[in-house]
């Protein structure tokens, strides 16, 4: 299955989602709500809260529990208005990076299109993105049954984040990225709000101990794997993604494609590579790409990617055989092999 086939498999639990992240969007100051009709309306797939649904209705428990009072979900029974809540938190965090983001990078496009930034300008794309952080924070917190837990994992999201981003920069400075440090980065930047949304979502269940630790390693596996997959479009211009190919090279990011071209040369022109990298010099773009094509780095790439779905996948096996399990697998699946 894809992503829309995925979220209509969820039916009326995608479309309570919807509403429950207009409802966290709501302001009466038109100029936000234009601002925010305008990112929702280029909202990309959507995998987080999509994983966060998935996650809840694959965990749920089958029965009543006595010793914790919580009551299993009815196979035909709506998510709960918690569940719902976190799924918009990890939505509205995503998106919120984003907006920063773009004023960071100076980005244009953003899914093919033109940013807040570059339609508004920096200060309303930061102003938007610190309004949708703080409407996550509310969607978390501001009901009398919130999760301490899920508070502690998107906190311990927001330090990665942070962390992740300021990491990337120090390196983009020393051009000395290896794997250890390409995989800090990319999991504090992408896989951590990836396991932050499935956890939360298990844990507005009631999920028991084993299914948590199955959400979390599943999760950051294919958070990784996402990101890897982000990684290798770079160096795919014939696939058409819609930005610009070998972009990282430009914001001097050395990205897993890199990292195993340089292993498959033998390490044959790397330090020079790096230094060029590092000081931008002219027709950087073409160099690296011929050199990660020669060198196989795509394929490196690949590899490693199939190797983190196959973690995520076996993460699996203490969930209950179900529907919701399977599309667990099939989410899974698609992120490896998505071509936007």
């Amino acid at each position: 299955m894809d992503a829309q086939q995925l979220k209509d498999l969820l039916k009326g639990d995608w479309s309570a989602f919807q509403d429950c992240l207009k409802r966290q969007l709501d302001s009466d100051v038109s100029y936000l709500c234009h601002l925010n009709e305008e990112v929702l309306s280029h909202a990309g797939k959507q995998l987080r809260p999509l994983l966060s649904l998935l996650m809840a209705r694959a965990c749920a428990p089958a029965s009543v529990s006595e010793s914790s009072g919580l009551s299993g979900l009815a196979p035909d029974a709506a998510l709960s208005e918690l569940t719902l809540r976190y799924a918009v938190a990890g939505e509205l965090l995503h998106n919120a990076t984003l907006l920063h983001d773009d004023v960071a990078d100076a980005s244009d496009l953003r899914r093919g299109r033109p940013t807040v930034r570059s339609l508004f300008g920096a200060d309303v794309s930061v102003l938007l993105g610190d309004y949708w952080l703080s409407r996550a924070v509310d969607a978390i917190v501001g009901t009398e049954d919130f999760d301490v837990r899920v508070i502690r994992v998107f906190t311990k999201t927001l330090r990665d984040l942070a962390e992740g981003e300021m990491l990337q920069l120090e390196k983009a400075v020393s051009g000395d990225t290896d794997e250890s440090a390409y995989l800090r980065v990319i999991y504090a930047k992408t896989a951590s709000l990836f396991e932050a949304c499935a956890v939360s979502g298990a844990c507005s269940v009631g999920a028991d101990d084993s299914c948590l630790n199955a959400a979390a390693v599943y999760a950051r596996n294919i958070g990784l794997a996402f990101q890897i997959r982000d990684d290798i479009f770079d160096y795919s211009p014939e696939w058409n993604t819609g930005k610009p190919s070998c972009e990282d090279i430009v914001e001097k990011k050395i990205t897993l494609p890199v990292l195993g071209a340089f292993i498959g040369a033998s390490h044959r022109g790397e330090t020079e590579l790096r230094a060029a990298i590092v000081q931008g010099v002219e027709g950087i773009r073409e160099r690296v790409l011929a050199y990660v094509r020669e060198y196989k780095g795509i394929e490196y790439a690949q590899r490693r990617l199939e190797e983190y779905l196959n973690e995520a996948l076996a993460a699996l096996a203490p969930l209950p055989d179900s529907i919701w399990k399977e599309a667990l697998r099939d989410l899974a699946l698609f992120i490896g092999d998505r071509k936007l």
